[in-house]
């Protein structure tokens, strides 16, 4: 009984969530205001000029005379070497004219005739090549609307038939194909904008704004104005609104679709709208902008001042001192890299300074250590060395007397040796 509930409240949320999707789908479907792109908050003052801004290049209606040149499909190749140079293969507009860029490509790379017709804008390469090989990019573009769109198809060759497959890599197409072989590289595009002509054009491109009073909601919305490319235009409402709000002539020409009201009032409040429809080009826009009207600022009257009231003696065109102006010069920079570079000196000055200084503190600290090390009044004199005699003290007596006797013994015949020499004489 306990998973029941949470079962029924699973399903009865999936219900209420399908249903209000389901709503909102068909009430888009109906209401088919266009998308919103931007909300804006406009406040005026009673009595003066709102410009509600609505601007749109690809709104802009342009005619182009020749009806081919404003729908082309192009083919490009990047090849895959060091420099990654790409060229362009082949041009194809609407009429139906191709241009083949290469002249070894005359006869063997071409599109389909009929793409501007059944959307079909492959590219057909017959007897592949070593030298074809790379990505190859097919771009539709569309000058009128505006557009732009892209695909990329990468081919491979092979000398391999075991080796020919074709997958997918998650952000193109990839082809291997065998030499001498013939492949066709796909884009399609089926869209009415690339296949159907730009007949009625003009009849295609309507501008609208609505307005929305405090509490009413948007299906209820007064219309204002509509505004056609082929010039025709239709006013709703009082001639009162009729006069005091407006679109410029130059609209389609310019793109810009601004309404303009004129003396705004209180009863000017509420939600704008400007929807922009180019059925011909699939765009549908919707603006909304928020106008509120605040009371009139109240303008302070400038009292009078009394003229100012000279001394009998004191004429003022006879006591006039001209006083030269003051010029004072204002250096600004054009540039905020200006300011970094000075910012740049200044800061390499500090850095330098600072680096001076520890160098200073570093070397008197030095000098003070050697000085501590080499003071005279710590330099004490080194020890004399001491001559220690180990032996016996009996043998040492021995030989010191032995020696004694000898020496006495010479003395006396010294002596006697000098006594004897005169009496030789």
């Amino acid at each position: 009984m306990n998973l029941a509930v949470p079962l029924c409240a699973r399903a009865l949320f999936l219900a209420q969530f399908l249903a209000s999707f389901l709503f909102c789908h068909v009430q888009g479907q109906s209401d088919g205001s266009g998308v919103v792109v931007a909300m804006y908050n406009i406040s005026a003052s009673q009595g003066s000029q709102a410009v509600l801004q609505c601007h749109s290049q690809r709104m802009v209606w342009t005619q182009d005379r020749l009806k081919d040149r404003q729908r082309v499909a192009h083919w490009d190749l990047l090849r895959s070497g060091p420099d990654h140079a790409m060229e362009r293969v082949i041009d194809m507009f609407s009429a139906g004219d191709q241009r083949i860029y290469n002249g070894y490509n005359q006869g063997r790379i071409y599109m389909p005739k009929t793409a501007f017709k059944d959307g079909n804008f492959s590219l057909v390469i017959k007897d592949v090549a070593m030298s074809d090989k790379g990505i190859y990019s097919c771009n539709l573009h569309h000058h009128y609307c505006h557009l732009y769109e892209s695909i990329k198809v990468q081919l491979n060759v092979t000398k391999s038939a075991r080796k020919e497959r074709r997958f997918w890599d998650g952000q193109k197409a990839v082809f291997v194909v065998l030499v001498g072989s013939t492949v066709v590289l796909p884009c399609i595009n089926r869209r009415p904008i690339w296949t159907e002509g730009n007949s009625q054009e003009d009849q295609q491109q309507v501008v609208h704004w609505d307005r929305q009073p405090p509490g009413v909601r948007h299906d209820r919305a007064d219309r204002l104005i509509d505004l056609y490319a082929s010039g025709e235009r239709r006013h709703y409402g009082p001639l009162f609104v009729q006069q005091k709000m407006n679109i410029s002539a130059t609209a389609f020409s310019q793109g810009d679709f601004s309404l303009i009201i004129s003396d705004t009032q209180p009863l000017d409040q509420g939600l704008y709208s400007c929807h922009l429809h180019h059925h011909y080009c699939g765009l549908h826009e919707r603006r909304i902008f928020q106008l509120t009207v605040t009371p009139p600022v109240p303008q302070i009257p400038q009292e009078p001042t009394d003229e100012p009231q000279y001394l009998p003696n004191e004429d003022p065109s006879t006591n006039m001192v001209e006083v030269p102006p003051h010029v004072i010069n204002v250096i600004l920079p054009e540039q905020r890299s200006h300011f970094l570079q000075q910012l740049g000196y200044i800061l390499a000055t500090l850095l330098l300074l600072a680096l001076i200084v520890l160098a200073v503190i570093f070397l008197t600290r030095h000098r003070k250590r050697q000085g501590q090390d080499f003071d005279p009044r710590k330099v004490e004199s080194p020890p004399l060395p001491m001559v220690t005699y180990v032996g016996h003290t009996s043998s040492v007596k021995k030989e010191c007397e032995r020696s004694i006797p000898e020496v006495k013994s010479s003395n006396q015949e010294e002596t006697k040796l000098e006594m004897v020499k005169p009496s030789w004489k």
